[in-house]
């Protein structure tokens, strides 16, 4: 009863307008006057205490009137402390600059530049509230990660999914990117892809972020929709001084002997007064480079025995080209009230010609070989200055956010925000030449693991080659999102003399998407004659990747491709194909309402804790198509739903001594189901007895997580920490397979069909559903720092950064092809073993850095029974990355990536079964970077 008092007296004395007032400042760096985020600021001689924020920004609400020495600790740089005094109902500015080093025998040992990195990120870590991982742009620039995704994979317990040998979707934990998320400031970064959330982390270069925060449990002021964690990227802070810093570089990528073309600059300083601050960065890459790849699809024959049906040989040239601007602006109106105006524009060109000679249609003959058809087929796009005769995919993310940070009272803090958010995909003029042989006599090899082969036995001709189709398809995606916060924080203990806050807050979030695609075939009205009788292209197999034997053979050329006039009713006979885009196109509508409580109280100075819920309401409003027969459009259907999401969260953290902290955390958060699974399209194939459809009523998969985390901080700037982890997963996602019996029930399912499916008939039906349980559980370990306490002047440079993360998971509720339930099975995507390992040298001149990337074998997608299931085989990537520093603003560099032409390998059902396997070989960069 007594603390039910204390409680109550707390929330009136909270508004009031008490003798009481406030300490705020500012926490910089000394030498660069660069902001320290993270630091921990404490009153002496009390338990009042505060962390910095990214722009190192502080304050402490309501203090009575009087005297009081503030001073303030940092890893890695000297404690700093002055007098301040406080006066009623007015704000004191303390501002501190703090001197990087340690102080030894009287004396102050200065680090260098990689170490101060290191400090800022690992200041951040200790005094989250939450588990965190953090990485600061110093210590990305020790890696030689072009983008944000390869940067991401050296966080423990983080592995990337690749695209042409670059890290684009993120798996946090064995989860899936459709179970995390991705954020910019604190604003959910819309997808550019047509049918999922995911955020491609290839878009985003990394030199434009300042820091990557990975937070791996949640509390209730975060957005919810993060399962496996949520990474905030967080763009570079306004600067307390004039900052001016370019970097050029250029490079080679053996794969198809082309150039690799980089350039980034950036600009900051204050002005009027010191009250408007500004940051400008831009950056701009072209890489030029490709794959080659070799693909199979495997089935069994009537005696059990495994052969593959169809098999692609692939080559791809790429270029890709990414644009990047961001602005940073704030306005300090007094000690009180300040706003921020953050926005990033990410453009990326991605051209591609892709030469593709694809066995198919085998069939076992009784002598042992096998008959199908061949098909040669050239990707590309229309000859213009946009795709170049390739295929073009221009993918653009941007984000403008207006914050405002008030005190509005000594005890009543609040912030608000609003943002605007959009990603399109748009791929114009794409096209695509085939050329076929039919009936062809072949032989193939599976004896080995990585090389099974598929082959003409007569040889290959293109004389034998006819046309079999030209088309062309313009696929556009566009996700849109308007946000808005608005956050409250007052004083509220219920413990007397120990630190007490409320916090509460609401959140609206308004989507909008749609995917609007169209498809073309094209008729010549004149024979063309074979692919011997066109301009073309022969790709032998010397110095592929997987084998000479594996030869591309000859292809239409691109510049054939691309110059054909299609829209000329002369030359060519147009007609629509609605089976390949009627059933893919949909519009969504999202709105997201949220409100929550967040309670922080200390029980001593050791122990602290944070309790809460948070309401997430969701209402969806999407349209999709009727598709019968591939291609007849019987009407658009509608479908709206909504539901609610209550997620508490409880979050303690007991700090042994000043660097020994232990953390536990249960909390709760959701995946919503991805776009193209929510739309309510249907598309029914009679002549083959498949239907396909939508799920409009999917559940999101709601997660209670458990997670304990110890974590030991060194003065000299490092950690060594370990944790475990336990999420238990309802209605989770996956794609059901199966061959049903159709009922008077099941056709009433849909009514508007003009031939509505008759029941008593076995249909190939294929749906996303909802799983039952899923039960995720793991460990981590990591260890960072300088390996000084070893003998010998050698060691003081030399630093290990190293880290392992163990997921194991078990799925319930999931069904085979025959309705029969599956046993043994894991959620996809969930990686057992991942490891990270670096050993880095460093002085005030040079840098050098070796890097080590290892992810295990784990299972991609289910299929409809064992032998169809796909997995991703293990990768090892090695990386290597050195700098010299000859004047103190001017720096040499070289980068060298996949040091051990890792290729990317999929396997269906065993490992001996290749799926896929594409080399990317390795890239090399030497560039110059100027800092002021």
């Amino acid at each position: 009863m007594k603390n039910f008092y204390i409680l109550a007296a707390s929330l009136v004395s909270a508004f009031t307008f008490a003798q009481s007032g406030v300490i705020s400042g500012k926490v910089i760096d000394e030498s660069n006057k660069f902001s320290l985020p993270g630091a921990t600021i404490k009153i002496e001689g009390s338990n009042r205490y505060t962390i910095s924020n990214q722009n190192g920004g502080y304050e402490f609400l309501s203090l009575p009137e009087g005297n009081y020495t503030v001073y303030v600790e940092y890893i890695g740089y000297v404690t700093a402390a002055q007098e301040v005094i406080v006066t009623a109902n007015h704000t004191t500015t303390a501002n501190f600059q703090l001197i990087a080093g340690s102080e030894e025998l009287e004396e102050i040992v200065i680090i260098g530049d990689f170490l101060r990195g290191q400090a800022k990120a690992l200041n951040q870590q200790r005094n989250n509230a939450n588990i965190t991982n953090i990485i600061s742009s110093d210590q990305v620039g020790r890696f030689p990660d072009a983008n944000i995704g390869d940067a991401l994979k050296r966080v423990p317990g983080i592995t990337m999914q690749n695209d042409q040998g670059e890290a684009r979707n993120i798996i946090v934990r064995g989860l899936s990117p459709e179970l995390n998320s991705v954020t910019l400031n604190g604003d959910r970064i819309p997808s550019a892809e047509g049918d999922n959330r995911n955020v491609q982390m290839d878009l985003i270069p990394s030199d434009m972020i300042s820091t990557i925060e990975v937070n791996k449990t949640l509390t209730p002021d975060m957005d919810a929709d993060a399962i496996g964690g949520s990474v905030n990227l967080i763009t570079r802070a306004v600067p307390n001084r004039e900052r001016i810093s370019a970097t050029l570089s250029g490079g080679y990528a053996p794969i198809r002997d082309k150039g690799l073309y980089n350039g980034a600059f950036i600009y900051g300083n204050r002005f009027a007064d010191n009250k408007l601050g500004i940051i400008a960065s831009g950056t701009w890459q072209s890489q030029n480079f490709g794959s080659d790849n070799v693909e199979a699809v495997w089935d069994k024959d009537d005696n059990g025995n495994p052969y593959i049906t169809e098999m692609d040989i692939r080559k791809y040239d790429v270029q890709r080209v990414r644009r990047s601007f961001s602005l940073s602006s704030d306005y300090v109106f007094n000690e009180n009230n300040r706003i921020d105006l953050t926005a990033m524009y990410n453009w990326r060109d991605d051209r591609e010609n892709r030469y593709r000679t694809r066995y198919r249609d085998l069939e076992l003959q009784d002598d042992g070989t096998y008959v199908g058809e061949i098909r040669r087929e050239t990707k590309g796009g229309i000859d213009n200055s946009r795709n170049k005769n390739a295929r073009l995919e221009d993918q653009r993310i941007m984000n403008i956010s207006l914050r405002g940070e008030h005190l509005l009272t000594p005890k009543l803090d609040m912030d608000w925000s609003v943002s605007y958010s959009k990603a399109s995909e748009d791929r114009p003029n794409e096209r695509y030449m085939d050329f076929r042989q039919k009936d062809v006599t072949m032989g193939q090899s599976t004896k080995g693991k990585n090389d099974p082969l598929v082959y003409a036995a007569g040889g290959e001709d293109p004389n034998n080659f006819e046309l079999r189709s030209i088309t062309e398809n313009h696929d556009y995606t566009q996700e849109e999102e308007i946000g808005a916060k608005l956050n409250f924080r007052v004083p509220l203990s219920v413990i007397q003399h120990q630190k007490g806050r409320l916090r509460f807050g609401a959140r609206l979030r308004l989507k909008d998407k749609v995917r609007d695609n169209i498809f073309y075939e094209y008729e010549p009205l004149n024979p063309w004659g074979s692919l011997a009788n066109v301009q073309n292209v022969f790709w032998s197999g010397d110095n592929f990747n997987q084998g000479s034997q594996y030869v591309p053979g000859y292809f239409a050329s691109n510049q054939l491709l691309g110059s054909l006039d299609l829209g000329n009713p002369n030359l060519f006979e147009s007609s629509l194909q609605p089976a390949e885009f009627l059933s893919s196109n949909y519009k969504a509508k999202e709105r997201i309402t949220a409100g929550y409580l967040r309670w922080d109280q200390d029980f001593n100075e050791k122990t602290s804790l944070i309790a809460g819920v948070r309401l997430e309401h969701t209402a969806i409003e999407y349209t999709g198509n009727y598709i019968m027969d591939e291609e007849d459009l019987v009407g658009e259907i509608k479908n709206e739903n909504d539901y609610l999401n209550v997620l508490p969260s409880v979050t303690l953290k007991h700090k042994v001594n000043d660097n020994f902290i232990l953390r536990a955390a249960i909390t709760t958060s959701i995946a919503r189901p991805n776009y193209y699974n929510l739309a309510p399209y249907v598309n029914v194939i009679p002549a083959d007895s498949e239907i396909a459809a939508g799920n409009p009523n999917l559940k999101a998969t709601y997660a209670t997580n458990f997670d304990v985390m110890a974590e030991n901080y060194f003065e000299n700037i490092g950690i060594v920490s370990a944790g475990a982890f336990y999420k238990n997963l309802d209605n989770f996602i996956y794609t059901y397979n199966n061959n049903i019996y159709t009922t008077d029930n099941f056709s009433a399912d849909f009514p508007t069909v003009a031939n509505p499916i008759p029941a008593g008939e076995n249909w190939d039906f294929t749906q996303a559903r909802n799983g039952d349980k899923v039960s995720v559980y793991g460990f981590e370990v990591a260890f960072q720092r300088q390996l000084d306490f070893l003998p010998g002047s050698f060691f003081k440079n030399l630093g290990l950064y190293a880290n392992y993360t163990y997921t194991k998971s078990d799925a319930k509720g999931i069904t085979n092809e025959d309705g029969e339930a599956r046993t043994g099975l894991g959620l996809p995507r969930t990686a057992p073993h991942m490891v990270n390992g670096s050993l880095a040298w460093e002085n005030n001149k040079f840098s050098a850095r070796i890097s080590a990337n290892y992810t295990s074998a784990y299972l991609d997608e289910i299929g409809g029974n064992e032998f169809e299931d796909s997995y991703y085989d293990k990768q090892f990537f090695l990386d290597f990355n050195a700098s010299y520093k000859f004047t103190p603003n001017w720096r040499v560099f070289l980068e060298a990536n996949n040091l051990t032409n890792q290729p990317l390998r999929y396997y269906q059902g065993d490992t001996n079964r290749m799926k896929q396997l594409e080399y990317y070989q390795s890239r090399f960069t030497l560039g110059i970077k100027y800092d002021f």
